[in-house]
């Protein structure tokens, strides 16, 4: 963003114009959306969008930052005092639900997400890569407080494989039918189950 909103009229504004870009892009898809048309949808002026945003690829990104920012905090809500203490399969089912509700709470993340790795740099993918990495080290910490006599270095590896091996099998989920999905995740669940077993007793 060209500039971070600090007054809440202004904050407001960037909320429609993002909300605007989202159905805009799914709509009609990105390439035919313009910063002029995603203004007249947020019934803002185009001098106001550009005053944040200096085109539709830094709205694209802000999307997605939003969602990741949604998913983190989601996440981060799961891990209460007492999810220490829960049954290791309690926690794993929790856990998966919440990355696996997102999706259904935000259904426009998907092409959100693929449209951003069709158009942006990766250096910039990069920078949104950083709030995967702020989960695996949420989870390493987790996993450690649960079993102290891991390593934290070993707790990390495990929640990283934890944390690739759910985001792509959910990823992959959102491709099928609804059957499918619900199948999909629950194979991911006795997956992570079966692994996490071999460490967290």
């Amino acid at each position: 963003m060209r500039r971070q909103p600090k007054q809440a009229r202004s904050q407001e504004r960037v909320k429609q114009i993002l909300d605007a870009a989202e159905q805009l892009f799914l709509e009609v898809g990105y390439e035919s959306t313009t910063t002029r048309r995603i203004a007249a949808r947020a019934t803002v002026s185009v001098g106001s969008l550009y005053q944040f945003f200096p085109d539709k690829e830094a709205i694209l990104k802000a999307l997605a930052i939003r969602y990741m920012e949604t998913q983190y905090q989601q996440f981060l809500d799961l891990h209460t005092p007492e999810a220490v203490t829960l049954p290791l399969h309690s926690y794993v089912d929790r856990m998966i639900d919440v990355f696996d509700q997102f999706y259904t709470d935000y259904p426009g993340s998907r092409a959100i997400f693929e449209q951003l790795l069709d158009t942006i740099t990766w250096s910039a993918i990069e920078k949104i890569d950083d709030f995967e990495y702020q989960v695996i080290d949420e989870l390493a910490q987790f996993f450690h407080s649960r079993q102290s006599s891991l390593a934290l270095t070993k707790c990390e590896r495990i929640a990283m494989v934890v944390t690739k091996t759910i985001t792509e099998l959910l990823w992959l989920s959102l491709s099928g039918e609804p059957e499918f999905r619900q199948e999909l995740v629950a194979e991911t669940k006795l997956l992570t189950l079966s692994y996490l077993q071999q460490y967290l007793n």
